[in-house]
């Protein structure tokens, strides 16, 4: 599981990097400042998450089980969080139906939310 949580960390590392330089070029000619502001907020989260996988897949503190919980967790959380920012943010150019989107973007947070929240009572509750 250690190398899956790794890898999967590593691919949302570079498609964030990837999205980032997509939005700060390409996408700066054809959204408003407001869209790409709320594009960059997708690319964040997915990056600081990026992270917090690569720290998950390599601390041995938590058990199997936990880190697994929290890895699903997480990444149903970016998938539904940026996901959902993605084709928002960039509705006007795509002209794709998103509407039904917006209430899928504070679930993923609650997902995000949750995945931190789990690392920290699996934390407080490991005995040593």
């Amino acid at each position: 599981m250690d190398k899956k949580i790794l890898l999967v960390a590593a691919f949302l590392g570079v498609t964030a990097i990837i999205l980032g330089a997509f939005g700060a070029h390409a996408l700066k000619k054809v959204l408003s400042l407001e869209q790409l502001a709320t594009f960059e907020v997708g690319v964040r989260y997915q990056m600081y998450h990026a992270l917090f996988l690569l720290f998950l897949g390599s601390f041995a503190f938590l058990g199997e089980k936990e880190r697994t919980i929290i890895f699903y967790l997480t990444i149903t959380g970016v998938l539904f969080f940026s996901g959902s920012i993605y084709f928002l943010a960039t509705n006007t150019i795509t002209n794709l139906k998103t509407k039904f989107l917006g209430p899928i973007t504070p679930v993923g947070g609650l997902f995000l939310i949750t995945a931190w929240g789990y690392l920290f009572y699996s934390m407080l509750t490991k005995k040593q």
